[in-house]
């Protein structure tokens, strides 16, 4: 029986003696180079009020790690990472939530008064060089706030640039002058024209969904579905499909094998080409798992 081969392990983004330490980190695959790109938030302590700016390795055995400086707006802090390659035009967008000073996402769910913004940057040199900021953000009626994945976005077979996100929904906006309650829900924000306009979908309807990663599964006829993966605090994660590439999700169910950690993780999941005679999409989900989970 032959022996296991494991893969030597590189340190992407390690906390420093300062403080200073780093999370929710995306990676990006660009194919016609070879080359991977690895994102994170800066953060000046663990607490995501103290996200400071976002960072880029793009040589996971290289040594330096260089500050995204353009990927910022004014009084606003920097997070959640979202690559997306487009493999048709090889434009990098790089997507994140730009959030008004150190205002909490707890805040903004208690108070309904949304502080985030959907900003982007571009590189059409792999990563080397970045554009200016654009901020896309248009206003936002009924969510209380709103994020990306965490994670990278993917291109679909049609063109479709799309990104995993989520937002808390204002089910009641008054009661006894506070905020009654809101409800979390997974989408996508995508686009058919390489970037040049964005909407987005319809929330996956039935069951709470937050942190998502989303893959496209082809089916042994030929057909496809996208396939939506989330957290959920109802105790185990939530799967829904989408028969329009995002636009509209089926009910969403619970995975019953898919048991979440007691306080939650956003996940991953990637789906790759099944091996020879299956006409299929394998997917591989990972998360951190607790010992008591």
């Amino acid at each position: 029986m032959g022996s296991r081969h494991f893969p030597a392990r590189t340190v992407l983004f390690e906390r420093e003696t300062s403080g200073v330490t780093y999370r929710v980190p995306a990676l990006l695959h660009i194919p016609c180079v070879a080359k991977l790109l690895a994102f994170a938030e800066e953060r000046l302590s663990v607490d995501d009020a103290h996200a400071n700016l976002l960072v880029l390795r793009r040589d996971p055995a290289a040594t330096n790690m260089r500050a995204l400086e353009t990927a910022t707006l004014a009084h606003h802090r920097s997070m959640n990472p979202c690559p997306i390659y487009d493999e048709l035009t090889g434009m990098v967008f790089l997507f994140f939530i730009a959030v008004l000073g150190r205002t909490p996402e707890a805040f903004q769910i208690i108070t309904g008064q949304n502080a985030a913004r959907l900003c982007y940057v571009t590189s059409s040199d792999q990563g080397i060089s970045w554009s200016h900021v654009t901020d896309l953000t248009q206003q936002v009626i009924d969510w209380a706030t709103f994020a990306l994945g965490p994670g990278h976005g993917i291109q679909l077979k049609s063109g479709r640039l799309l990104l995993p996100a989520y937002a808390y929904h204002i089910d009641c906006k008054e009661c006894f002058g506070k905020l009654c309650k809101t409800t979390p829900h997974a989408f996508t924000f995508y686009s058919d024209d390489h970037g040049q306009s964005w909407q987005f979908g319809e929330f996956i309807p039935n069951l709470q969904t937050v942190e998502c990663q989303m893959v496209s599964v082809d089916e042994e006829d030929g057909s496809n579905v996208l396939y939506c993966n989330a957290r959920s605090p109802l105790g185990f994660r939530v799967q829904a499909l989408s028969t329009d590439d995002g636009a509209v999700f089926h009910s969403g169910q619970l995975v019953q094998r898919l048991v979440e950690t007691p306080h939650g993780c956003h996940g991953s999941i990637i789906g790759f080409q099944a091996p020879l005679y299956y006409l299929q999409t394998w997917l591989v989900w990972a998360c951190h798992l607790l010992a008591n989970a």
